[in-house]
C-alpha cells in the first residue's frame, strides 16, 4: 500500500466514525433545547448579577449616608454635653448670686436645678419672709412696753407656801 491508499483508508475510517458519532435529528433538537435553556439561565443569572450589583451600590451609598449622619450626631451629642455642663455651671453660679443678694432669706429656702426653679423658690421664700416680718411687726405693736421704770407694787402672796411667804417678806424688807 502506498501513501495514497493509506490516506484514503484513514479518511474513510474518519468519515465512518463521524457518521457513527453524528447526532440524530432528535438528539440535535434536544441539544438545541438544552442550549436554549442554558442561554436563558445565563441571561437570568446575568440579570440577577446586575440587580445584585445595583443593590450593593445602593446599600453602599446608604451606608455612607448613615455613617455621615452618625458622625454628625456624635458631634452634636458632644456639643450638647458641653452645653449641658455649661448650663449646670451657670445655674450653680446664679444660685450663689441669688443667695448672696438675699441675705435675709434662709439659704436652704432658695433651691433649684434651673433658673426658673430658683426664681420660683426665691419668690416663695420672699413671700414667706415678708409674711413672717409682718406678723412679727404686728406682735410688736400689740405688746407695748411702757417707757421708764416699772411701778413698785406689793408682791402677791396668794398661792405661796408659808416658807415662800417668809422669804418674800424678808426680801421686801431688805429692799427698803
Amino acid at each position: 500500500m502506498d501513501n495514497e491508499e493509506i490516506k484514503e483508508t484513514q479518511e474513510t475510517q474518519v468519515t465512518q466514525e463521524t457518521r457513527n458519532t453524528a447526532p440524530e435529528p432528535e438528539d440535535l433538537e434536544t441539544i438545541k433545547a438544552q442550549l436554549e435553556e442554558e442561554k436563558q439561565a445565563k441571561a437570568a443569572a446575568e440579570s440577577a448579577l446586575s440587580e445584585k450589583d445595583e443593590r450593593i451600590a445602593s446599600l453602599e451609598s446608604s451606608l455612607s449616608e448613615v455613617k455621615s449622619r452618625l458622625d454628625r450626631d456624635e458631634a452634636a451629642a458632644a456639643e450638647l454635653a458641653q452645653v449641658k455642663e455649661a448650663n449646670v455651671q451657670a445655674v450653680s453660679k446664679y444660685l450663689g448670686v441669688v443667695r448672696s443678694a438675699n441675705p435675709t432669706i434662709p439659704q436652704d429656702a432658695i433651691v433649684g436645678e434651673t433658673i426658673e426653679e430658683i426664681d420660683a423658690a426665691l419668690a416663695k421664700a420672699t413671700t414667706i419672709a415678708e409674711s413672717v416680718k409682718a406678723s412679727l411687726e404686728a406682735q410688736a405693736k400689740e405688746t407695748k412696753v411702757p417707757a421708764g421704770a416699772p411701778l413698785r407694787t406689793e408682791i402677791s402672796v396668794e398661792g405661796l407656801s408659808p416658807r415662800e411667804k417668809i422669804a418674800a417678806g424678808i426680801q421686801q424688807g431688805s429692799q427698803r
